[in-house]
């Protein structure tokens, strides 16, 4: 469905992104995870049309931006980092307001608005004026109106930014509604977001895409870890299934490697060990998760 390549944009000498490439299927609910100035705004604009790419093509559903740009936003939910609204205006007001520019028709309007009040929970500020509304709130009203065209597409850029952990979670339980009718793309700094309610995750870091990839791949443990009493790297990588011998810093006395093989070696090791006659105060396989990959990831390339 949304199709980048080799999308790039400079400031100058500065390249906010560079060169990423990523393909975006029908009904998929994707993180864009990046610490904070790592691209992930950028890009969020370039796929929205509000910014012009230096380099590269987005195209969705066979629509090139820049070539069909009305098109692809009239397809496109988005809620900005900071999101745009009118403080004097009521919350009913300014939804009516964003309907008509969404081209939403006079005769499906009323049901529309209804519809985007419920769906976020706004029904008791329906007629309160914006301003008096607490940030939280707020970021309701940004995402309201971003659902109110029943977009293809549904781009939320830091969307539980300002919200209270009861908030947080209708936020995410709206996610997960709008996932069953559209693709829906959620950038965030913060793991927790992602892991609640994407599938997969993309991971930029300096505006280079480093990791793209399903939650659950990453999950999967591909190494062992291992402390032993003396010398085993020549006993490790004699281990069948053992790809690579990696040694860790030492833990009070402890020489500790990181083995590059499938969990299911580890009886095979521990044999291993036992017969070389070195005693083994751990065997685990690595832990994987979404923290890991993340700190690995910014490390890699911060090493480039």
């Amino acid at each position: 469905m949304i199709q980048v390549e080799h999308l790039s944009r400079r400031y100058g000498g500065l390249a906010a992104v560079n060169d990423v490439s990523f393909t975006i299927g029908r009904g998929e609910v994707v993180g864009l995870l990046g610490h904070n100035g790592a691209g992930k705004t950028t890009i969020m604009k370039m796929l929205t049309g509000y910014l012009e790419p230096t380099a590269g093509s987005i195209r969705i559903d066979g629509l090139e931006m820049g070539r069909d740009t009305a098109a692809i936003q009239a397809r496109i939910g988005y809620l900005p980092e900071n999101c745009p609204v009118w403080p004097d205006m009521t919350v009913i007001d300014y939804l009516d307001y964003q309907a008509t520019l969404h081209g939403v028709a006079k005769a499906q309007r009323e049901a529309a608005i209804a519809r985007a009040i419920r769906r976020t929970a706004l029904k008791d500020k329906a007629t309160a004026p914006i301003h008096t509304l607490s940030r939280g709130y707020r970021q309701r009203v940004g995402v309201a109106q971003a659902i109110l065209h029943e977009p293809d597409i549904v781009i939320l850029d830091e969307p539980t930014n300002g919200l209270d952990p009861t908030q947080i979670r209708q936020m995410r339980a709206l996610i997960g509604e709008l996932a069953r009718t559209a693709t829906v793309i959620v950038s965030t700094h913060i793991l927790q977001e992602v892991q609640a309610v994407c599938e997969r995750v993309l991971i930029l870091r300096a505006g280079q895409l480093v990791v793209d990839a399903r939650l659950d791949a990453l999950q999967q443990s591909h190494a062992l870890l291992v402390a032993v009493e003396g010398d085993a790297r020549a006993t490790l990588a004699g281990v069948a299934g053992v790809s690579s011998v990696e040694e860790l810093s030492a833990v009070d006395g402890l020489r500790r490697y990181r083995l590059a093989a499938d969990p299911a070696v580890a009886p095979q090791v521990a044999q291993a060990l036992a017969e070389a006659k070195l005693p083994v105060h751990e065997l685990a396989a690595e832990r994987r998760d979404l923290e890991t990959v993340f700190a690995q990831a910014n490390e890699e390339v911060a090493h480039v």
